[in-house]
């Protein structure tokens, strides 16, 4: 949906994008399985991608 912010993801070490388990669960679950701020990192992502528009 927004390719430009998978820069964001990698960075926290979230190499999950394209897998299998990642289309199941929602960004917040990834956070807690990943010990990241859900918000920050929202937040960070939705800067990025209004960055675009």
């Amino acid at each position: 949906m927004a390719p430009q912010t998978a820069p964001i993801f990698l960075s926290i070490g979230m190499h999950c994008l394209g897998c299998p388990s990642s289309r199941g669960e929602t960004v917040e679950e990834a956070c807690m399985v990943h010990g990241v701020d859900v918000d920050k990192l929202l937040a960070l992502v939705n800067e990025e991608a209004n960055k675009a528009q």
